[in-house]
């Protein structure tokens, strides 16, 4: 008969490695974000813009507080984007 431990550590690896893999999801998504945001970092000089555009990360985080379903509640989204915008911003391309 199998003990509650050892079908908790089994269930507590498959969850591990179904996180690793959303993980490297994650990053493939933030790699195609970048490849997204210094290709308009580019577009931006030829329409007068400038690099910086706070209307726009208040749309992204109305977006995000949307599409959201949880359990992150929206102000977790919110800084943890505001991670992600400040680092785009940093790119170099």
């Amino acid at each position: 008969m199998p003990d509650e431990k050892t079908d908790a550590e089994a269930r507590i690896a498959e969850l591990r490695g179904r996180i690793d893999d959303i993980d490297c999801r994650i990053v493939d998504l933030l790699n195609e974000r970048a490849r997204h945001a210094l290709e308009i970092r580019e577009l931006k000089p030829a329409v007068h813009w400038g690099l910086y555009d706070p209307k726009r990360e208040e749309q992204i985080f109305e977006n995000l507080a949307k599409c959201n379903k949880g359990p992150l509640y929206s102000d977790n989204l919110r800084e943890i984007y505001e991670a992600i915008l400040h680092v785009m911003k940093e790119l170099r391309a």
